[in-house]
């Protein structure tokens, strides 16, 4: 196999949470500051840096109502995910054919574990690091590194799978293969710019990886 080791995005790459996402943006946004703002706006820091960084980016002195208001929006949300369709039967071949699979992501681990409720994935990843799991953050490779180590891997026999420009240049960052993947519905596949392969649908990632 070209890359033994396949660590993922969540938001937009296993899971098709852009809606939620930006329905709690616009609802927190609007609730605690007022006015109108457009889609890209809002989903802009999205799958970076955490979503404390994303509300700074709408007004850095109510960050933490900002925060609180998304979080009570966006939990219950979780009872609605899906995977992005194909996904379940391609990470199912890629651990079938003997690949280590894992999660980075921006979201806390908590917030994970919603997902993993619905959603019965979770016994395909060796390793989910959270956002709450490192000082440092995408675009930062800090969290790659993290997942790394706990498999004990080289980033040179790894590859990084998201669909946002954050995850691309965490990768590159890292030393690992950065795949593109263009149906999140978070960012624009002209986004990927970072990308090494930028794939658009779910089965294209068995001839890449």
């Amino acid at each position: 196999m070209r890359y033994p080791v396949v660590l993922f995005d969540l938001d937009g790459t296993v899971i098709d949470s852009g809606a939620i996402i930006l329905a709690s943006m616009r609802h927190a946004a609007e609730t605690v500051l007022g006015g109108e703002y457009t889609d890209e706006r809002l989903m802009a820091a999205v799958g970076g840096p955490g979503l404390e960084a994303q509300m700074v980016a709408l007004d850095p002195s109510r960050v933490d109502e900002l925060v609180r208001v998304y979080r009570a929006h966006n939990e219950p949300l979780h009872d609605t995910l899906e995977c992005c369709s194909g996904m379940p039967d391609v990470l199912t071949t890629l651990k079938e054919r003997g690949h280590r699979l894992g999660i980075v992501t921006a979201k806390r681990r908590a917030t994970v574990d919603l997902a993993f409720a619905r959603l019965p994935i979770e016994h395909l990843f060796e390793t989910v690091v959270g956002g709450d799991e490192t000082e440092k953050h995408k675009p930062d490779p800090a969290p790659l590194l993290l997942a790394l180590e706990r498999l004990g891997a080289a980033p040179e026999e790894a590859a990084y799978v998201g669909d946002s420009p954050f995850d691309m240049q965490a990768a590159r960052a890292a030393g690992m293969y950065a795949v593109g993947v263009g149906w999140g519905g978070i960012h624009g596949g002209e986004s990927l710019t970072d990308a090494d392969t930028v794939v658009h649908a779910p089965e294209e990632l068995l001839a890449v990886l």
